[in-house]
């Protein structure tokens, strides 16, 4: 049976994948108080792709930002106050979900009945894919990359798909195509494909 809960939905640019690590700055009342509680209760919150809109309310009555039913669970890492008085955290990537239903509270945050999906299985990397372990071991030399201490296994098909989805420069709606695939090769398949466009 499919593990259906209801958890807070983060809107977002950027696309988390299981294992990532994204750092954000927070602001709105609404998700001040969300990850207030994340962090009280020991919660995950569940980071989507915006398809259309905005992150921000603008005031009116329907901006809520239209999303991506497939979504990964965020579990705040590490938080600071930052100099612009925002709230700094750094999420890490969970469990990938499908969003089945979304409601609107009150302080307009959306909470989304959502279905865990099956964890991916775990397959080594083909000799024809070697390439792209090689060129994610250059990616993770970047300062900004290094920083963000991300946690690599390289003989791992799921592991280096994920890491490469998120840290190459491909547009927010191919990288949510790659996080709705459940099978690592065909992931791989895919970024030697892209990869292979990059370079054109």
């Amino acid at each position: 049976m499919a593990e259906i809960v209801e958890i807070p939905l983060f809107p977002l640019h950027p696309v988390l994948f299981p294992g990532g690590r994204l750092p954000l700055q927070i602001f709105e009342p609404r998700y001040l108080d969300m990850v207030g509680r994340c962090l009280r209760e020991e919660l995950r919150f569940g980071v989507v792709l915006i398809r259309r809109g905005s992150d921000a309310r603008q005031g009116r009555e329907d901006d809520q930002p239209e999303i991506f039913d497939v979504g990964t669970e965020a579990e705040i890492v590490d938080f600071n106050q930052l100099s612009n008085g925002r709230l700094g955290i750094v999420v890490r990537g969970a469990r990938k979900f499908r969003v089945r239903a979304v409601r609107e509270q009150p302080d307009h945050l959306l909470l989304g009945t959502v279905e865990i999906l099956p964890e991916e299985p775990a397959l080594a990397v083909g000799a024809e894919h070697q390439e792209l372990v090689e060129i994610l071991r250059e990616l993770i030399q970047h300062p900004l990359v290094k920083k963000l201490g991300l946690e690599i296994a390289f003989d791992d098909a799921r592991s280096v798909g994920w890491r490469l989805a998120e840290l190459l420069p491909i547009e927010p709606e191919i990288k949510q195509s790659l996080l709705k695939l459940q099978w690592p090769r065909e992931r791989l398949q895919e970024l030697t494909r892209l990869v292979d466009k990059l370079r054109g």
